[in-house]
């Protein structure tokens, strides 16, 4: 049977990378360096996938625009320097990514991340030439807009009817219908499959593993 998508587009955080401990850890040290109150750890995980302007405006709406600006740049010095929490890889996902590639598939990245934070994990991953396209919340619009996805898919030059979105968060899924292309969820990142499902993605996956299968 013949493949029904060229091009498979991954989040990162959460789909890719575990990596919710150490975003919540950041958080919660840059909001203790700013001098504002935390949000509660429930808050931050859903936030995780918005770009840090949309993120501030969902956990601090009161604040003015000067605290958002200091929570961000200490949540990116923690993140970059200073806080030394592990983000492994989930199982698989090197091994499935350089299978996915085999049997003819083009792969990209549409992240939440700022570019500098992306560049820094793919530089210290086994990921890094395995992506045709990368975009992050700082160099276009944030996630669900579907600008990251259209951006993707012009520079690829993929079909949307051949394209599909891989993620965790309802924003990622948001972004895939904006954008009309299909989705796939997955339930091991942050948010449960009975929050994606209304969304209407293909599957809801429990691994990796179950994602590279479901592309065979």
């Amino acid at each position: 049977m013949a493949r029904e998508y060229d091009l498979v587009i991954f989040d990162w955080d959460g789909t890719l990378m575990d990596s919710e401990t150490k975003i919540v850890r950041c958080f919660q040290l840059a909001a203790e360096d700013a001098n504002v109150s935390y949000p509660g750890d429930e808050a931050i995980r859903n936030i995780i996938g918005l770009g840090m302007a949309e993120a501030m405006a969902a956990i601090y709406p009161g604040e003015n625009p000067e605290t958002h600006s200091a929570v961000i740049e200490a949540y990116r010095e923690h993140f970059l320097f200073r806080d030394q929490t592990e983000m492994p890889l989930f199982p698989g996902v090197p091994e499935g990514l350089s299978a996915l590639i085999e049997d003819g598939y083009r792969l990209a990245v549409a992240t939440g991340k700022a570019r500098r934070g992306l560049d820094r994990v793919l530089e210290d991953s086994p990921l890094q030439h395995l992506f045709h396209s990368t975009r992050c919340a700082d160099e276009t619009r944030s996630k669900p807009h579907p600008l990251m996805i259209e951006e993707i898919i012009s520079e690829t030059g993929a079909a949307p009817e051949r394209t599909i979105m891989v993620g965790d968060s309802v924003f990622d899924l948001e972004m895939a219908r904006n954008a009309g292309v299909d989705s796939l969820a997955v339930s091991y990142g942050v948010q449960p499959c009975e929050r994606l499902a209304s969304y209407q993605p293909l599957g809801c996956m429990a691994s990796f593993s179950d994602v590279c299968e479901w592309f065979r």
